[in-house]
């Protein structure tokens, strides 16, 4: 009964209960809203760390003391490249070096110019560098975030790093570090290879960690135990743990969003189930009218569904582009900040778009499905009484 007649009644029908459906359609919108930003930070944070962890290292060797890292000997490097199906194997030295007065860590990352990068990241956060003028004297490539920092604290061209034996050193400020790596580099500082070990206080041969590939994947497991084998106090790391560690802190933080949306939805349904349950004696007049006129159940029941249906995807439409919007043009304020966390540096992130339709496609049948018998149960449930009983 999709006549031209029933699409008339519709609209009409549409119009003249247009405050009570603007109302569901606001809350609606809230709520597709709020659950659409929050999957596509977690789908892009998802992306970005994908694809930064694939230039990273196989597997990272560190040395434990008491359960924590500590100073990795130089000399396990020698014995780590006479293992059989080990290649790029490389020392890495970095630390966080903390600003006392408030409280702030910067990532200290040192690297060797002349050689090698220790990995491809690095190289590409360095692409555009003038690396003959930043080897003249101390220089720093900064991040976004400790760049804001020191001149929020007066150090527009220089800082002074106090070294762990009392002793000052005067580090220019040569780059500041894009803003497209900000996940990787917002409190990160990148100098010269000795220069680092001087402020972090790593001795000549001594390093943070090394880092290796291992071109067989079928090889990792035996690599791995042969290494552990080594010495008591070695950890392997492979870069698998790193991601699902990742991967783990973002859907928590993601769950814990999908749970404020199911309680909010639930509400929103059980108002809904209420407010369809008290049918008001115009419509409950207008149903039995309709049926005294030759409908049937299911067209009335097809009348309720088309007229829900159309506000559920209204509603959903419209919730998914500002989210959209939300996200990926206005970079998420507020909410980034629950993601990437603001306890150290402001990280101002911008954020890759990337859209998994099969998620939204679910968020829709969880949001659509509910809705829809959250109103179409009580119209039933009038539509089957008498028609001279529903127009009392």
């Amino acid at each position: 009964m999709f006549s031209s007649t029933f699409w008339h009644f519709l609209t009409l029908q549409l119009f003249r209960e247009r405050q009570k459906h603007i109302a569901t359609l606001l809350l609606s919108v809230l709520l597709v809203f709020l659950l659409s930003s929050t999957l596509f930070i977690s789908s892009s944070l998802r992306y970005s760390l994908s694809q930064t962890l694939s230039s990273e290292p196989d597997f990272v060797v560190s040395k434990i003391q008491g359960g924590t890292p500590t100073a990795t000997p130089l000399a396990w490097m020698d014995e780590l490249v006479e293992i059989y199906g080990i290649s790029k194997v490389t020392p890495r030295l970095y630390g966080r070096y903390f600003f006392k007065p408030k409280a702030t860590s910067f990532l200290i990352v040192g690297v060797d110019f002349l050689e090698e990068q220790s990995h491809q990241a690095l190289e590409k956060l360095m692409d555009k560098t003038d690396l003959k003028s930043f080897l003249t004297g101390n220089k720093m490539l900064v991040g976004q975030g400790v760049k804001h920092f020191l001149e929020a604290n007066f150090y527009d061209q220089s800082y002074k790093f106090l070294t762990p034996k009392g002793k000052f050193i005067t580090v220019a400020i040569a780059q500041t570090l894009p803003t497209q790596s900000n996940l990787l580099s917002n409190d990160m500082i990148i100098m010269p290879l000795e220069l680092a070990r001087q402020i972090l206080g790593y001795g000549d041969a001594e390093v943070s960690d090394i880092a290796f590939n291992v071109p067989n994947p079928d090889e990792w497991q035996n690599i791995s135990d042969k290494i552990a084998s080594l010495h008591y106090d070695l950890r392997v790391v492979t870069k698998e743990e790193v991601a699902k560690s990742y991967e783990h802190l973002y859907n928590y933080k993601g769950g814990l969003f999908l749970v404020l949306f199911l309680i909010l939805l639930a509400t929103f349904l059980l108002i809904l189930y209420q407010r369809y349950s008290m049918v008001y004696s115009s419509e409950k007049r207008q149903i039995g009218l309709l049926r005294a006129m030759g409908w049937s159940i299911a067209d009335v029941l097809r009348l309720k569904f088309t007229e829900t249906l159309i506000i559920v995807l209204f509603a959903f439409i419209l919730g998914v582009i500002l989210g959209y919007l939300y996200v990926f043009v206005l970079d998420a304020p507020l909410l980034s900040a629950i993601f990437l966390g603001a306890e150290n540096l402001n990280n101002h992130l911008h954020f890759f778009p990337v859209v998994e339709f099969s998620t939204l496609g679910s968020i829709f049948l969880l949001y659509a499905l509910p809705s829809l018998a959250a109103v179409l149960i009580p119209v039933w449930r009038v539509a089957t009484t008498d028609a001279k009983e529903a127009m009392l």
